[in-house]
């Protein structure tokens, strides 16, 4: 079984393709994993897990739906897609994995292009960075399904320039004050009613009114509202006002 999160498409991607190389199938983790996990328990066999890395660690709702569902007999993976390194965000995966009782057998990393833009220096990547990593993607992925297979032990990971604080400060900051929805506005000048930024949410978080939409309390801030709009209709504060969108096109 592979569980995927993924705002942006990178992760169900990546997702997709080790289904295809493993003959697996793909769970997306959304709003009603998290309210119903019992749902989806199981056991046995390999589970593998692909998430993006968000601020260097795990996105909230991976770590709820690891904390709740329960898994037994199988060997877990965990496979992260990045803009560039994923700091420490491995050990806190296995650190919730060790917590349940899992066996943990290896980590990965997949660069894949930027998808975060809300901080001052930090944007999509050109088209030709962009075109580079997906173009690398495939064959870093099919090294992963061979050592996957075969069971390799260990962290295939790029930790990144000071990983420990990314991780251990940066992480903890972001996820007590970095997400805030109510920061989320629409330029109902420019909306032009499509809904994708709610057909896009993974937890349901956005709601339409009169066809714009309104966001509530439980974001991830994936940003996939933001980048899915194709008017720029969406933005973050005055945090992505000039910066670039990105949606994987390969999904």
């Amino acid at each position: 079984m592979i569980y995927c999160f993924s705002g942006n498409g990178n992760s169900l991607y990546v997702a997709r393709l080790l289904a295809e190389g493993l003959g697996d199938s793909v769970k997306r983790i959304d709003r009603d994993c998290l309210l119903h996990s019992e749902k989806y328990d199981c056991a046995g066999g390999d589970v593998i897990w692909v998430f993006p890395i968000y601020s260097w660690g795990l996105p909230r709702p991976v770590k709820e739906f690891m904390k709740t569902v329960n898994i037994s007999g199988a060997r877990h993976f965990m496979v992260a897609t990045c803009g560039d390194d994923i700091g420490l965000a491995h050990r806190q995966w296995r650190d919730i994995a060790r917590s349940r009782g899992w066996n943990a057998i290896a980590t990965f990393s997949v660069q894949m292009p930027n998808t975060y833009t809300l901080l001052p220096g930090f944007d999509v990547d050109s088209h030709e960075i962009e075109a580079r990593k997906l173009e690398a993607a495939p064959e870093r992925l099919r090294m992963i399904v061979s050592r996957i297979r075969e069971g390799w032990r260990g962290d295939d990971v790029v930790k990144g320039s000071f990983p420990r604080f990314k991780s251990k400060i940066i992480y903890p900051q972001f996820m007590k004050h970095g997400i805030n929805p109510a920061r989320f506005r629409c330029d109902t000048s420019l909306c032009i009613k499509c809904g994708k930024c709610k057909a896009v949410c993974p937890v349901e978080n956005i709601t339409l009114v009169d066809g714009h939409p309104q966001w509530g309390d439980d974001c991830a801030l994936c940003l996939g509202c933001y980048n899915v709009c194709p008017v720029h209709a969406v933005n973050y504060g005055n945090a992505t006002l000039r910066k670039g969108q990105y949606r994987c096109p390969l999904i």
